[in-house]
């Protein structure tokens, strides 16, 4: 059973990641305007970060939550699994739930924050996919992504009204830790990855294959 996780309160085979990965691709501003360009270096910079990671996985652990559910109370892996030219793709495990999946995809002018959740049969949730575009340049070391439109109105559709407001953001906390955190008013929710010691790698996350 997939449990709903607090990002938006929530990888089908492979065509339904394809059927997402089209969908954001739709949602995506069709112009870069010449501050975007502007903001490639740091981007670029900032997904590069992730190469020396990939392919491995790693110990996570809850640092911060003011809305603690005992659906976390599981250990938590996160795996660098795809680093392709311009995206990454990190599964989240919770104990044996494997419906998580981080992506990250670079533009021309912005970065593409999105959750992927898939049930144990590959079909996708009914909040899928879920997410933000940075804003602004960031830095190296931490990109912000405000809510995006479309998933607002899957937020509404869905009755979680709540979410309309989040922000998640990803930084380096230093060369040892990364940060996934997600801010609402009210709300703060944040995982501390320990980028130091790679552990076993995890079964593939639902819906991708080897």
């Amino acid at each position: 059973m997939m449990i709903r996780t607090p990002f938006a309160i929530g990888s089908t085979g492979m065509a339904t990641l394809a059927m997402s990965t089209l969908l954001l691709a739709a949602c995506a501003p069709a112009e870069q305007t010449p501050a975007a360009q502007d903001y490639v270096a740091e981007q670029t910079a900032f997904m590069d970060a992730f190469r020396p990671y990939c392919g491995q996985a790693f110990a996570a652990t809850i640092v911060e939550d003011n809305q603690p559910s005992a659906a976390w109370d599981y250990p938590l892996v996160v795996h660098v699994r795809d680093c392709e030219d311009n995206v990454v793709r990190m599964p989240l495990h919770v104990g044996d739930d494997r419906s998580r999946t981080w992506v990250l995809t670079q533009h021309g002018g912005y970065i593409d924050f999105q959750h992927i959740h898939l049930h144990e049969d590959g079909s996708a949730d009914a909040v899928s996919p879920y997410g933000g575009q940075t804003l602004a340049a960031g830095s190296a070391t931490m990109q912000a992504f405000p809510v995006d439109e479309a998933s607002k109105k899957l937020f509404v559709e869905n009755g979680l009204d709540v979410s309309i407001t989040n922000t998640w953001t990803i930084s380096f906390v230093d060369d040892q830790t990364m940060s996934y955190k997600l801010s609402r008013p009210g709300r703060i929710f944040e995982v501390h990855v320990d980028l130091s010691q790679p552990i076993d790698v995890p079964p593939p996350a639902w819906g991708y294959q080897q």
